[in-house]
Parts: C-alpha cells; sequence; structure tokens
C-alpha cells in the first residue's frame, strides 16, 4: 500500500461536502438518489480522506440522525479493510479514533453498535503501541461513574453504560486472537482489569440484594439491572481468559437484560434480569466444557449445580403454565434446560463407581437419582400438548424437528431431559436400570386407551429406547416385541399413532445400537406394516417415522439379506409412495435417503423394481427445483440403483444423462457437480455399452461434456480424469473415431493447469488409451493437440516434478511400443513445429528416459521404458544409437537382473515371483471390485504386451532389427558397440543367448 506512494502513483483527495452529499442521498427516501449515492460511494471509498468524512458526519449532533446513522454504518462496513492504507489513511488515524471515545455520550443505540464494532477492530489492530489510551481511557470513565454513583454523588449513567460496552466489544474481539502477540497483550489485559471489573461487579451486584416486586419498577433498579449485566459481560470475558485453575469464582444468584432502552417498566427489568441471570449461567457452561471434573470442585460450585437442579424440580412441581418460552415465564425454558445441562455435564463426578470399578466416596444417593429419573419420565419426557398440537398442524414438518433432535437438544426441554436420562443411566446404571426394568414390568401389559396413559407409555418406551444399552439385558426385547409391541402396532384406537410412532423409533434405536439382531422377521413384519398401514389409528408421522427404523435396521453390521427379501418389495413401494405424497422437500430428502440404502443393500435383488425407482425419480427430479439436497440425494439414489443393477443398468442411462446434464448447468454445478460425477462414474463402471438402449439417450452423449470438464473443472479433475478412463475401457476405439482431436486438446489444457497428481493420473489414461487403440487413430491428434511438444519442452525445461517426468516417459515407452515409425514422425513433426532440428528434441526425450529410470520403483514399469527403449533402437536412429553401448545396454542390465532375482525367489517361493513382479489385479485394482470395471481393467492388466511379452526374446529381436537397420551386425558392432564396455557387452550377450 506504501509502494503506491513511493512509486508517485497520484493522490486523490475527497471532498467533505461531496461526501456529506452522498451519504444524505444515500439515507433518503428516495430509491433513484439510493442507487445513484450508492454508486458514487464506492468510488468515494478508494479516496483520500473519504473515511475522516464519515467518521466526522457521524459524530456531528447538528447533523440529521439519518444522515448520522448512514454515516456510521459505511465506516463500519469498509473502515477495517483499509485501516492500514497509507495512500487511504495518510494522517487521520488519530482523529478517527478520537472520535469513537468521544461517542460515549450518544445517546443512539444505532450509532454506538456500529461504533463498538469499529473501536474494537481498530483496537486489535493498534493497541496497546498505537493506541495505548484506549483501555486506560474507558476504564477511568467507568472508574469515576461506578464510584459516583454508588458513594451517593451524581454521575453520568449514558457515558457509563456506553464505555461499558465499548470494553465489552473490546474485550470479545480480543478473545478472538490466535497469534502469540495477540495472546500476550491480552494476557496483560487480563491482569488489569480482573481485579477491578471483579470489584465493580461485587458494588453493583449488592445494590440488587434488596430487590423486590416493588422496587423492580423504579428507573434506579432498571439502571442497575442493566450495569450489572454489561459489567458481568466483560468480567466472564476477562475470567475466560484465565487459566482454570486460577479462578476463584464467588457466585452471584442475582437476577437480570435487555440491552438498549432504559425505562422504570417492570416486564423490562424482568427480562434485563432474565438475561443476566441466563448470562450467569453461560459462563459457568463455559467453565464446564473446559474442565468439568475441576469445576466441581470449585468453591460453591456444587451448590450451583444442585441450586439448577432445584429449580427444575420446583419447575415440575408448579403449575404448567409457569414454564414458558418467554423471559417473562416464572421458570423460562432456555434458563431450565441451561440448568439440566450443568447438571448433565457434572453427573460423571458424583458416579457411585470409577471407570476401574471402584467406589466413589462423593456420590448421587439412590433416592435423588430414582427420583431425578421419575421427574424425567413424567413431566419432561412426555408429548406436551404443544407437541401434540404441532404434530396435528404439520405432520412432516413434526418429523423433521424430531429427527434432528441432536442439533436442538441443549435448547429444548423434551430432547434435554432425554440426554440427562441417558447420562444418568449410563453414569449411575446401578440405579436406574432397576428402576426402568421395574417400571417396565408394571406397564407393559397395561391397556392404554385414554390420552395420559398413552403418553405415559410412550414415555417410558422412550427412556427405554435411549437406554438401551443399558436395558438389553433386563429386557427381554424379541418376546416382548412379539408379545406386546406388535399387538400395539396393530390396534386402531385413534390415539395410538403416538405409541405406533414411538414403537418404530424404539425398534430402530434398539437395533442400532446392537441390543438385538434385525434378523427377526417379527421385526420387518411390524416396521412393514407401520410403513404401509394407511387404515384407523395411523398416520405419516408413524409411516415417516418407520421409514427411518427401516434404514437404522438395515444399515447395521448384522444385517442379513435373505430374512429381509420377502419385504423388499413392499418396502420400495410404499418407500416410493411415501416420498411421492411428501409435501416438504425435507421429508423427501430423508426417504430417499432410505431408499438409496435398501437399493445399496438390496444389491442385484433390486433388478425387479428398477424400473418402479427410475420412473419416479424425473418428477421428484422436476419439483426439487433449487432444493440442491433433494437433489443431490436423488443423485445418489440413481448412483446406487445402477451400482446394485450392474449389467442390468443400461436403461437407466436414459435418466443418467439428464440428471448429470441438468446438473452441470450454471445455476446447478457449484452444488450438484461433484455427486454428478460420482453418479456418471458409476453408470460407466456398472455397464456393458455407452450407445444408446431402446432409443434412449446413451453415455456417449456426455463424452463432450467430459472433455469440456477436463479444461475448465480443476477441482474435480481427478473424478473426470477417472469418468475418461471409464469411457476408454468401454470402447477407446469409439472414442477416438468420435473426436480425438478434442479429447488430446482437453488432455493439453488440463495438463496445463493441473496439479502434479493430477497430471500423473492424466498422463496414465493417455496411456491406457494408447494402449487400447492403433497409432493411426490418435498420431495426428497428439501432433496437432501440441501433446508431444508440450512433453518436449517440459523435458528441455526439467523444472516439473519428477513423477511427472517421469510418467511423461512411460506414455512415450507405450507409444514407442505400439509404433516406432509413428514414434519417429512424431518426433520429426514436433521438431518442425518448434524450429528445432530433430537432434535437439530426441535429446531431451533421451537424457529424461535415462534420468527418470532411477525414479521409476514399479518393476512393471521399469520393464516398459526397457521395452520402448529398444524398439526405438530398431530405428537405426543414429541419436539413439549414440547411446546404445552406455545408457540402454545398462538400462536392460538392470532390468534383466530384477527379472532374473524374481525368477530365482520364484524356485525357492513360488509366490514371489507375483509379489513382487507381477502384482494380481484383485490387489492393484482394489477399488474397482465388485464393478463390471473391474474385469476390464483386468482383462487390460492381464493382456497388456508389458506384461506378456518375454523381454529377453523381445530386446534380442529389436537388436537383431537394429542390425539389418545399420547394414548388418557387422557394421551395428563397429559403429555403436565398439566402445561399450566389455563386461557389459558380454553380460548382455550372455542375457539374450540364455546363459
Amino acid at each position: 500500500m506504501s509502494s503506491g506512494l513511493a512509486k508517485g502513483v497520484p493522490v486523490v483527495h475527497v471532498s467533505p461536502e461531496e461526501v456529506y452529499q452522498v451519504i444524505t442521498n444515500a439515507a433518503s427516501q428516495d430509491p433513484a438518489k439510493v442507487k445513484t449515492s450508492s454508486e458514487r460511494l464506492k468510488q468515494l471509498l478508494d479516496m483520500t480522506g473519504a473515511f475522516d468524512a464519515l467518521s466526522e458526519i457521524s459524530v456531528q449532533q447538528a447533523v440529521p440522525l439519518p444522515v448520522r446513522q448512514q454515516a456510521i454504518i459505511q465506516l463500519k462496513n469498509n473502515l477495517t479493510n483499509h485501516w492500514r492504507s497509507r495512500k487511504i489513511l495518510p494522517d487521520q488515524r488519530e482523529r478517527i479514533k478520537s472520535r469513537c471515545l468521544s461517542l460515549v455520550n450518544e445517546q443512539d443505540d444505532l450509532i454506538c453498535e456500529c461504533n463498538e464494532i469499529i473501536t474494537a477492530k481498530i483496537a486489535r489492530y493498534e493497541y496497546p503501541q498505537q493506541w495505548p489510551n484506549v483501555l486506560p481511557d474507558l476504564v477511568n470513565v467507568v472508574n469515576s461513574n461506578i464510584s459516583a454513583r454508588y458513594s451517593g454523588t451524581p454521575s453520568n449513567f449514558l457515558q457509563l453504560r456506553r464505555a461499558l460496552e465499548l470494553l465489552n466489544a473490546i474485550l470479545k474481539e480480543g478473545s478472538a486472537q490466535r497469534m502469540l502477540t495477540g495472546v500476550r497483550t491480552m494476557s496483560k489485559i487480563v491482569e488489569q482489569l480482573h481485579p477491578i471489573l471483579h470489584s465493580h461487579y461485587s458494588t453493583v451486584a449488592a445494590s440488587l440484594s434488596s430487590l423486590s416486586p416493588t422496587s423492580v419498577s423504579s428507573l434506579n433498579t432498571a439502571e442497575d439491572l442493566l450495569l450489572a449485566h454489561l459489567v458481568y459481560k466483560c468480567l466472564a470475558k476477562v475470567l475466560q481468559l484465565r487459566t482454570l485453575s486460577e479462578l476463584r469464582i464467588n457466585i452471584v444468584i442475582a437476577l437480570l437484560p435487555n440491552d438498549r432502552l432504559i425505562e422504570p417498566n417492570p416486564r423490562q427489568c424482568v427480562t434485563t434480569l432474565y438475561r443476566h441471570v441466563y448470562l450467569i449461567g453461560k459462563f459457568f457452561r463455559r467453565l464446564q466444557q473446559l474442565d468439568a471434573a475441576r469445576f466441581v470442585t470449585m468453591p460453591l460450585c456444587s451448590d450451583l449445580v444442585h441450586y439448577y437442579w432445584s429449580k427444575v424440580v420446583q419447575a415440575t412441581d408448579s403449575p404448567a403454565d409457569f414454564i414458558g418460552d418467554s423471559p417473562l415465564s416464572v421458570f423460562p425454558v432456555r434458563f431450565l434446560v441451561q440448568g439440566m445441562v450443568i447438571f448433565k455435564e457434572s453427573i460423571a463426578q458424583w458416579a457411585p463407581v470409577r471407570k476401574d470399578g471402584s467406589y466413589k466416596e462423593q456420590v448421587l444417593p439412590r433416592a435423588f437419582v430414582e427420583e431425578a429419573v421419575k421427574l424425567l419420565v413424567t413431566r419432561f419426557i412426555p408429548l406436551n400438548p404443544a407437541d401434540l398440537e404441532g404434530w396435528m398442524a404439520d405432520p412432516e414438518e413434526w418429523v423433521n424437528v424430531e429427527e434432528s433432535e441432536n442439533d436442538h437438544w441443549e435448547y429444548e426441554l423434551r430432547p434435554c431431559g432425554e440426554r440427562v436420562l441417558m447420562t444418568l443411566a449410563s453414569q449411575c446404571g446401578v440405579y436406574v436400570q432397576p428402576l426402568l426394568e421395574t417400571t417396565w414390568k408394571e406397564i407393559r401389559g397395561l391397556p392404554a386407551s385414554d390420552l395420559t396413559t398413552i403418553l405415559q407409555k410412550e414415555a417410558l418406551y422412550c427412556a427405554i429406547g435411549r437406554c438401551a444399552i443399558r436395558m438389553k439385558d433386563s429386557i427381554p426385547f424379541e418376546e416382548w416385541l412379539q408379545t406386546n409391541l406388535a399387538p400395539e402396532a396393530r390396534d386402531t384406537n385413534p390415539s395410538y399413532p403416538i405409541i405406533k410412532r414411538r414403537i418404530a423409533w424404539l425398534i430402530g434405536k434398539w437395533i442400532s445400537s446392537e441390543c438385538s439382531s434385525p434378523n427377526n422377521p417379527m421385526v420387518w413384519e411390524v416396521l412393514v406394516h407401520l410403513l404401509r398401514d394407511r387404515g384407523p389409528g395411523t398416520d405419516a408421522v408413524v409411516r415417516l417415522t418407520a421409514a427411518v427404523a427401516i434404514r437404522e435396521c438395515i444399515d447395521t453390521l448384522q444385517f442379513d439379506l435373505n430374512v429381509f427379501l420377502p419385504y423388499l418389495q413392499p418396502v420400495v413401494t410404499e418407500l416410493l409412495r411415501i416420498m411421492a405424497e411428501a409435501d416438504t422437500l425435507e421429508s423427501k430428502r430423508r426417504i430417499a435417503n432410505c431408499l438409496g440404502l435398501v437399493i445399496e443393500r438390496a444389491e442385484l435383488h433390486i433388478v425387479p423394481l428398477m424400473s418402479a425407482i427410475a420412473t419416479s425419480l424425473p418428477q421428484l427430479w422436476v419439483a426439487a427445483e433449487e432444493d440442491w439436497l433433494l437433489k443431490a440425494s436423488l443423485l445418489e439414489t440413481l448412483s446406487k440403483l445402477c451400482d446394485s443393477t450392474k449389467e442390468h443398468s443400461a436403461p437407466l442411462c436414459a435418466l443418467v444423462v439428464p440428471m448429470v446434464r441438468d446438473s452441470f448447468t450454471p445455476s446447478a454445478k457449484a452444488q450438484l457437480d461433484e455427486d454428478a460425477l460420482n453418479l456418471w462414474q458409476t453408470a460407466l463402471r456398472q455397464t456393458n455399452t455407452i450407445d444408446a438402449v431402446s432409443g434412449q439417450p446413451g453415455l456417449i452423449e456426455l463424452l463432450p461434456l467430459a472433455i469440456d470438464l477436463l479444461s475448465n473443472n480443476l477441482d474435480l479433475l481427478g473424478k473426470i480424469v477417472a469418468i475418461l478412463e471409464s469411457y476408454f475401457l468401454l470402447d477407446a476405439t469409439r472414442i477416438l473415431q468420435l473426436g480425438a482431436l478434442d479429447v488430446f486438446k482437453g488432455f493439453v489444457h488440463g495438463l496445463k493447469h493441473a496439479l502434479s497428481f493430477n497430471q500423473k493420473h492424466m498422463m496414465q489414461a493417455l496411456d491406457l488409451l494408447v494402449q487400447f487403440t492403433p497409432p493411426t487413430l490418435y498420431a495426428d491428434a497428439i501432433h496437432q493437440s501440441g501433446l508431444l511438444r508440450y512433453i518436449v519442452q517440459a523435458f528441455i525445461d526439467d523444472q516439473a516434478p519428477a513423477v511427472v517426468l517421469t510418467e511423461f516417459v512411460y506414455f512415450l515407452a507405450r507409444l514407442a511400443i505400439a509404433d516406432k515409425q509413428i514414434f519417429l514422425q512424431l518426433v520429426s513433426a514436433t521438431a518442425a513445429a518448434m524450429n528445432l532440428m530433430e537432434t535437439q528434441v530426441w535429446e531431451p526425450i533421451l537424457n529424461q528416459w535415462w534420468t527418470r529410470f532411477d525414479n521409476m520403483s514399479e518393476p512393471r514399469s521399469r520393464k516398459l521404458v526397457a521395452m520402448g527403449i529398444a524398439n526405438l533402437v530398431s530405428t537405426g536412429r543414429p541419436e539413439v544409437l549414440d547411446r546404445l553401448a552406455t545408457e540402454i545396454c545398462n538400462l536392460w542390465l538392470d532390468v534383466f537382473g530384477e527379472i532374473k532375482e524374481a525368477r530365482e525367489k520364484a524356485d525357492e517361493d513360488p509366490s514371489s515371483l507375483t509379489l513382487y513382479w507381477d502384482k494380481p489385479a484383485e490387489q492393484l485394482f482394489v477399488d474397482f471390485e465388485g464393478s463390471l470395471e473391474f474385469d476390464r481393467r483386468k482383462a487390460a492388466y492381464e493382456n497388456d504386451p508389458v506384461r506378456t511379452t518375454q523381454l529377453v526374446t523381445y530386446v534380442a529381436a529389436r537388436l537383431h532389427e537394429a542390425e539389418m537397420a545399420c547394414g548388418g551386425p557387422t557394421a551395428l558392432q563397429s559403429q555403436w558397440l565398439a566402445k561399450a564396455d566389455p563386461t557389459v557387452l558380454k553380460q548382455i550377450q550372455d542375457a539374450l543367448a540364455g546363459r
């Protein structure tokens, strides 16, 4: 930023009058003025003095309030990004910082909120070096006003409030520091502020000790409550920055905030009181998260935990309307949940038995635990009237909320109560398990006809499901399922959807926890009945929950497909029906995920149902519109269908092609590209043809898209190259016949921009293409695309990673083996295109051929380059023969030696040759097992000339051809082999003669 000034870049100073006019227009109600001012403001903000002018406007009391607000909003949104710019803020920072502190007397809340953000950001950059007075000045304002206020002398409440708000903002911003310098600065701040804030909070909190229903209406009380809240916010941040071992907490059970407006209003004061109490709880919860074991040993913390639980108990003994989701309720829900969470996280410290089996001295009494369990099961876990109203009003949304319970259990009573019960069962199982077992025995056989009994039974079923691991040895689940749950699942009582939904949920939880086997036909009888029952006593919630339970039962290690097969057809049929009927896209997505798992586990048994599934997908795809999560689920479902149906999947290409295309439209590709590529890849791997079937689109129609992505989607290049490999394995000849030049151009473009591991993968794909197709199909394309020019230039520069240069050598070796004459023609054409002599092209090729040989770890790859260079030797090219006596002979000897060593080991251990030299396809292509592509890759590997050709015989034949090209053996010997090391030459001759 300073370099621009040094180089004489002109500095444009802004006109303060113009800034004022632009901000005035931006604050107006005229849309035309607002639009014009917005465009001009963007230009002004890049000029010197713009931010100084905005800051000046924001503090001028004579300026209309909307204009001041607009000025400081623009300052907040843009200043920090330019704060270090010497061009835009050459000498104006001090004035801006001074104005920030001057706003401690500001009346408008919006201006102060923006100023808090600005001040905190600047302080993070500048304190203490460039702005050493920011904290001392604010602390002085706080100290003087609190001292005056609580000693009976006049004080400025507004100034005190604003100073505390600024101090809190600075501490909040500073607590996010991660760099060492920032951490050290915050450590010093903590040391300075901790005693000050602790003293102030004690002073302010003492004024609340006489809080009563009569005093809550006074202005002083309202102000004191807000001050207590603001001081505590600062104190909590300071304390959290100290190490836990240093904390010594005086717990103040005081009550309280609204943030801004202060009025002598009882409702406002109670709201402030509630928020302050909740803030205190948040601080204690944070300490508990840092170290729960040490938390309960700190002074008064055990009392705090018991205090919170006592409020929970008190709430359950009070009228139901005392509990509400409002700060004005006697027992606000958030307060109760916070208390339950703090209690839950402390239970482990008071469990009767340690992990090593020894008993603790300080434990929760048995009677206390049993009462807690009873309270949870009877008061918090049962569905309440609001739950039932939500169920009836919008069943699908109700299920969606229930299924996302893991996301909100710390905010709602019922899910939190379930987690507390689970923790009690885990930590105090010796007390909880007998109690739940006894209760289960008492209630299992009782008829439940009235709503109260139904709700209580449902809560017990929930408790047993949540504690399944603890209860599995006490409850004979299969007998219970047969005797009680199955009949209840068929009951037509109009209130029984409550029980039926919980039965489905219970089965899913019990089996997914591996507490019972999914291979019990009664499990599937009950779940399938709940899934498809449309008679009295059931509803959509039951069916949706049954679908989720089916997924949980299938997704287990013990799942036996043979047991499930009789139920496959009705399950798939009903899932498709429910998915079509669902109103919310989230429900459709959940069912689609369930269907996908059923398809995956069914494997080839899904083939008879393939058509029914495929028929339903287009309508769902269109209806999803821009719900990308649902579309991703549908892509995954179709992918699993292709994967399971294998060679029968060809008709599915009629869906694959349009859905993949649709996924790469401008609006969709950022959301769906990866899922679409997965589907595309699966479809290719599990088919035997890329052509159209019965007049429907074929996968060949997506080839142009693949080539385009190869050039333009570097983020997913690995997947795209794998897709092209699949095309090559299916019908490489057809691919080149349709557009060889486009294919090679795409690869060249991709190679120029890809990372090294993607470049390696791309060259391996081209190696595969050359192996499968005749040279006449690709020779011209290699030249016209510039591929060989790119490789030769990389060899000349010698800057690419060794792994990439090595792959280039492999590719050239494959070309040489395929057709040596075409190789020579390509080298000649490349030399002409690069304005080089042919020897200048041969030299880097041969240099890299020898240099990269040491980078080749796989014997098969070393054999490949040995065969390639042998075929080039047979051409009689002087550039090649010139290296025959040295580099090439040494290269051959190395590979001959490896083969000899492998054979000698094979005589001792027949498996060693396979392990060392000729790995089985099952080891090489593990990721492809179970797909049709595995067979294609295996065939390509087993029929590769590099694998099937005897190297010694091959080299001998190529040397004989070289002799003919040179005019006979004598000519080859005298011209090219005379300078060879006699020992090396003899070793070569012995190897070729079989000695």
